[in-house]
Order: C-alpha cells, then structure tokens, then sequence
C-alpha cells in the first residue's frame, strides 16, 4: 500500500537520470528570512568566473582562457568579473554582491562524491557526518509546527537529517499520464501545504532542465519558481537549488559562459521575483572544490582545490573581493596546480548564516559545521 509520500518518492526516484538539471528542494522555518543555496555540482573553475587579471601570472597560465574575462566586469584592482554575469554584475555596483575567492572546504582530494559530500554535511572529510548542514540550521531557527518540504528529484543530502523532508520532482512529471497526474492532484486537494507546490510543479513543469537551455531562460524559470514558493508569508523560507554541468574538462570557455549566463539569470529571478522581500534574502552560491589553473590539452581544466564562493542579497555587505590572494606562480600553486585555499569556506558560509538570522556564530557553526566548530565564523559579510 502505498501513501501520498511514497509515491512521491517512487515519482522522485524516476527522475534520477537527469543529473544536471536544476532542481529545488525548500524547508519552512519560523522567519522572516528567506535563504537560498544553489550548489554548482561539478567543480566551478573560480578563476574563470572571477579572473585575477592583476595577477602577474593570470593571462600567461590561462592562455585562452584568460580571454574569457577580459570584457567582463572590473571588480578590483586584481579582480574582473566574467562578462556573462551581468545581474551579478549590477548587484555588485549596488553593493549586494560579495565574493569570496581562493576559498575552499576542508576537502582536499579530487572527488566529486566525496567533495560534495563534504560541502553537503558540513563533516571535515566524506561519510564523517551522516546528516545535510541545512537541515541541522532548522534546529536554530525558530520551529513552527510545518513539517519540511523538499521539491527535487531527491531530498539533497545538504537537506537530509532528523527533520522530516517529503520530496517529488517536478522534472520527472511528463513522463507521467495525466491520469496519473489528475489522481495525485485529488490526493492532494484536501492539503493545503501539498496541495499548492503540487499546483506550481503541474504548471512548471516545462520549465526546469539544464541551467544552460534555452539561453539562460529555463535557469531563470527555476529562479522565478523558487521565488513564488519562497514569498508567501506562509511559505517556504530555505531553498536549495541544485545545478550541474560545472565539469569543464573540455571546451571550457563556450560551457562556462552558457552555465554562468543560467546563473546569472537564475539570481536575476529570484531578486526580481522577491520584489521587496530581497532586503531579507541571501543567497550562497557553492561548489565542491576548483579546477587547476593550468589549462589542459582540450581546452578545458582539471579538478582543482581553491575556488571563488558568492553571496548575493539585500543585507549582503557587497562591492568587494574578500582573499587573502595567495598568487598564480607555480610555487605559490597547491600540489603546482591549485589555487592555494587561504579562507574556510565552513567559516564563510557560517558567518552567513549566523548574520543573516541573528543566531550567535560559535552556536551556528557548532550545529552547522560541527566538526569545524572551533573555526571562526567570517565576520562583516553582512549589514547589521
């Protein structure tokens, strides 16, 4: 027998093939806050979306691919923005955009699984920590009798813990029949919870594919739809938004352009979708680890170590590159390939939070990074 939930799950379950579509999952938490984690699965080249062209080695180690910023945004004297990220770009002037740069968890190998695993559970190494860092920050927000809701093909592992996570997915719905469909819809009708994101996922259902699709418009659909769930008084107040097809092991420019141009739309959404809620809004922006600084025979680069990290938001204390900039050189490289890490981004991501929702930072970090709990939050990331 099978309740509403499991065939959710078993629903869920048939999407699984489609890695690299975006994908959201939300909770509810008593707040006025709204906080939204999109993950770039993949390892994002940090140097390709924030080039350090003052750096004496940047366009002779990049070769090609230190042309990609050239026409970007100039951030700083040794900073330039990647010409596709043009929301971000005008955040950053309005100081609600912050970067963070040679930045990287405590993860050190090369990967994927186990880096995202790392990033997700807030653990110091992979499997340490068997619960997601997002759904242990429910436990210091203020708690309200709704139960947690995720829309995603499965429940992110950032989202897996004690509090209860129900899931589907809207990408796997057209291969459903619509009598299926209609027959989940009357299951629904008399929750009013379910029965609402139920309606949003049947109408934007189309909507959600890779970030890159149709020229950035499916990636600011999915931005636009995460706005809706999250506005509401009633509604959800933390969202994850999972992206792939950071990979770029070949022909980096034209895919990292693409990927960062979806991004950038995606943000652009959620801003304009949240109208005058995004004074209460952050938005962290992550991924699992770099990509070497060197490019390799295709035209793309390797699994890396350091990368750059975002936050984007009304209270965001922006217009600025935090790194203590450890150099291109090669002796100055991680292993001779790497951007050396010089900040947490454990540190990061928790002084954040504890700022965003005026939690004490050795409580966030402690519950939020538990293995890291004697780490320092980052202080002055936000207007407070």
């Amino acid at each position: 027998m099978f309740d509403r939930r499991s065939i959710l799950t078993r629903g869920a379950l048939g999407a699984a093939g489609l890695a690299f579509a975006p994908r959201m999952a939300f909770a509810r938490a008593a707040t006025p806050k709204r906080f939204v984690f999109i993950i770039q699965r993949g390892a994002a080249d940090g140097l390709g979306v924030i080039g350090a062209v003052g750096d004496p080695a940047f366009a002779g180690i990049r070769g090609d691919l230190a042309a990609d910023v050239a026409s970007g945004t100039k951030l700083d004297t040794t900073f330039m923005l990647h010409p596709a990220m043009t929301n971000a770009a005008g955040l950053y002037g309005k100081g609600q955009a912050l970067f963070a740069h040679a930045i990287a968890s405590p993860y050190r190998d090369r990967s994927h699984f186990d880096g995202q695993n790392v990033l997700e559970t807030g653990g110091s190494r992979a499997y340490q920590v068997r619960d997601g860092w997002l759904n242990r920050l429910l436990g210091v927000l203020p708690a309200d009798q709704a139960r947690a809701i995720a829309v995603a093909a499965t429940v992110p592992m950032a989202l897996r813990g004690s509090r209860e996570i129900a899931s589907y997915a809207p990408s796997s719905l057209p291969q459903a029949s619509d009598d299926l469909l209609q027959r989940v819809s009357m299951l629904y009708q008399g929750d009013a919870q379910l029965h609402g994101l139920w309606s949003e996922a049947l109408a934007t259902r189309s909507l959600t594919s890779d970030l890159s699709a149709d020229d950035g418009r499916n990636a600011a659909a999915t931005g636009a739809l995460a706005a809706k769930l999250l506005a509401p008084d009633s509604g959800a107040r933390i969202a994850m938004i999972e992206t792939g097809g950071w990979d770029t092991h070949t022909g980096q420019r034209g895919r990292l352009a693409a990927q960062l141009k979806g991004l950038d739309a995606m943000v652009g959404a959620l801003q304009a979708g949240l109208g005058p809620l995004w004074a209460d809004t952050m938005v962290l922006v992550a991924t699992e680890f770099g990509r070497t600084v060197a490019v390799n025979g295709t035209g793309g680069t390797d699994h890396g170590t350091g990368t750059a990290a975002m936050l984007f938001g009304g209270g965001v204390k922006g217009g600025r590159v935090l790194a203590d900039w450890p150099g291109l050189s090669t002796a100055a490289l991680y292993e001779a390939r790497d951007i050396r890490p010089t900040a947490q981004l454990d540190a990061f991501i928790g002084g954040a939070l504890s700022s965003h929702f005026g939690v004490d930072p050795a409580r966030v970090m402690a519950a939020v990074f538990p293995t890291s709990a004697k780490v320092v939050a980052t202080e002055g990331l936000l207007w407070v």
